[in-house]
């Protein structure tokens, strides 16, 4: 039997792939690796295809181990990693034999490092997909020590040997354009420039964040929504005027303006922002309000 057992799983750790899209009408949200670029880096380091299942682990403290001989690659920000006590680095595939445990510290920065391996998790999909969505509790549960993972036939290695890993900074500039609702927000391209901060409250559904407050245009300031369709990287306003930007758990509708979208490219580095990062938005398109 090709599998892996979890030791200790740390903080939070979920078996993901690369999601579920396609069932928004189902209310049912994307979810996948919220860092995607890691989770295939992982999967190309032994010898998966991109879109294979791995552990997505939260502030590390992660310990499994090997039933059956494997390969292992642990992606994301730079991480120590250990097997049997002895450390191996992050960022480069490891040979795992039967009975050893594999150990994934707490990263310096970010906040969710990436575990693939030589045959993928192999846990029964759900929609299409081994993720776990947290909104809506699809997939496999969180995992818990004695959970045994099943593995997948491995492929022949590929890709790189070792790769540089990335450092989490400690304030961001995300990219946005602007949202269906930009038009009711007083000089929004300004307030998102101005310097947010993540909060405690965030999580796989979104990024709650902190700082000056936006502002309705006097014709909206009692304007309800009905729902409308929201998609991840959507920077949804509620009332306290406190952006909070969806990542892939996110809910498929909601009531509030979406004043902007979050481009594509930037919402692996949101992925790995923790509480307290800065960040300010930022947009090239020249005309907001409309």
């Amino acid at each position: 039997m090709r599998a892996l057992e979890v030791v200790r799983p740390g903080p939070l750790a979920l078996v993901q792939d690369l999601g579920r899209p396609g069932y928004a009408h189902l209310g049912v949200p994307p979810s996948g690796a919220l860092d995607v670029p890691a989770l295939r880096l992982a999967n190309r380091l032994v010898g998966n295809d991109e879109d294979a299942a791995g552990v997505e682990c939260l502030l590390g403290g992660s310990a499994l181990r090997a039933i059956s001989s494997c390969t292992i690659a642990v992606t994301g920000p730079v991480v120590d990693v250990a097997i049997d006590g002895r450390a191996v680095g992050s960022h480069a595939p490891v040979w795992l034999a039967a009975g050893q445990v594999v150990e994934i510290g707490a990263p310096a920065t970010g906040l969710r490092c990436y575990l693939a391996v030589s045959g993928g998790i192999a846990v029964d999909a759900e929609l299409g997909s081994r993720s776990r969505d947290v909104l809506s509790e699809i997939g496999p549960a969180p995992l818990k020590a004695g959970d045994v993972l099943p593995l997948g036939t491995p492929s022949l290695p590929g890709g790189a040997d070792v790769v540089l890993p990335t450092v989490a900074p400690a304030s961001l500039v995300v990219e946005v354009e602007p949202g269906p609702r930009a038009h009711w927000f007083e000089n929004l391209a300004g307030g998102l420039a101005k310097t947010w901060t993540v909060t405690a409250e965030s999580n796989r559904v979104g990024l709650r964040l902190d700082g000056p407050a936006l502002t309705r245009e006097d014709e909206y300031v009692e304007q309800e929504l009905p729902s409308e369709g929201l998609l991840t990287g959507a920077v949804q306003v509620p009332p306290n005027g406190l952006p909070v930007v969806f990542l892939a758990d996110h809910p498929t509708t909601g009531g509030y303006p979406v004043a902007a979208v979050v481009r594509r490219a930037s919402l692996p580095a949101l992925a790995q922002a923790r509480p307290g990062t800065l960040l300010r938005f930022h947009s090239s398109t020249r005309v907001w309000n409309r």
